[in-house]
């Protein structure tokens, strides 16, 4: 065993090698969050400006979409429904309730990638196996006006997991991640990089939820607070410990 001495310095040295590397994570883990708040206020001021510009065509939407995220750019199409499917986008909520995103496709030329639009947001039923009776838009040209967005894919679970269903002659498909490339090799034709979300859908009244922020600049400082604080607070204490274990050791071995 070894001299009281060289255990009080093992201890003391032990201590401040766990007080050190876990107080600069803490601290690092604040900072974090607080450059994802720049991050975030430079992205809301990039989607206020989206949403301010011009409209664009669809082939302007088409090569944009080769450059740059589209989330926020508004668009200004005249297309026509592919057919009578419905897709749903399940495990979605919306002020409280669970439900799905309904989606029809859409031509807008014959040369283009097709268009997936969003009709808004429908309540689940508790029964999974109840879908929404929804009427799909019409199979003739219409106008569609609205804001674009892009959902990041989720790394962890990125597959579609289709079910297909027939209701009322009708085709539904319900998926669970919005993976537009694996759609778009679900149904065999090619998918234009973003959704768009229409200002107006024709005979339909849903609820648009947009979100292309999820967390707020606001939210990061917040939780940059609770880290410093949480850094803080872990110094006091070990300082604290640190004090009331080795102070008295420290007497002895001078004396």
């Amino acid at each position: 065993m070894g001299s009281p001495s060289r255990v009080w310095r093992l201890s003391t040295g032990l201590l401040l090698l766990v007080t050190v590397s876990v107080f600069s994570i803490l601290v690092k883990l604040g900072f974090w969050q607080l450059d994802r708040a720049v991050q975030k206020q430079q992205w809301q001021t990039t989607l206020t400006a989206r949403q301010a510009a011009s409209e664009l065509d669809y082939a302007a939407f088409i090569n944009l979409g080769n450059a740059e995220p589209l989330t926020g750019y508004r668009i200004n199409v005249t297309g026509t429904a592919v057919n009578s499917q419905i897709l749903l986008l399940e495990n979605q909520v919306y002020n409280g309730q669970v439900g799905y995103l309904a989606y029809q496709i859409f031509e807008i030329t014959t040369t283009q990638p097709w268009l997936l639009v969003e009709l808004g947001f429908v309540a689940a039923n508790k029964d999974r196996r109840i879908l929404p009776d929804l009427m799909p838009l019409p199979l003739t040209p219409y106008q569609l006006i609205g804001r674009v967005y892009q959902r990041q894919t989720n790394p962890l679970s990125d597959q579609l997991y289709v079910e297909e269903f027939t209701v009322k002659n009708r085709e539904i498909i319900r998926f669970q991640n919005l993976n537009l490339v694996a759609l778009a090799e679900k149904i065999g034709h090619e998918l234009a990089p973003a959704v768009l979300q229409p200002d107006v859908t024709p005979n339909m009244n849903l609820a648009k939820p947009w979100t292309p922020i999820p967390l707020s600049a606001h939210k990061h400082q917040g939780y940059a607070l609770q880290w410093f604080t949480m850094a803080a607070v872990f110094l006091s204490l070990m300082l604290w410990l640190g004090w009331k274990t080795f102070k008295p050791k420290n007497e002895a071995v001078k004396t």
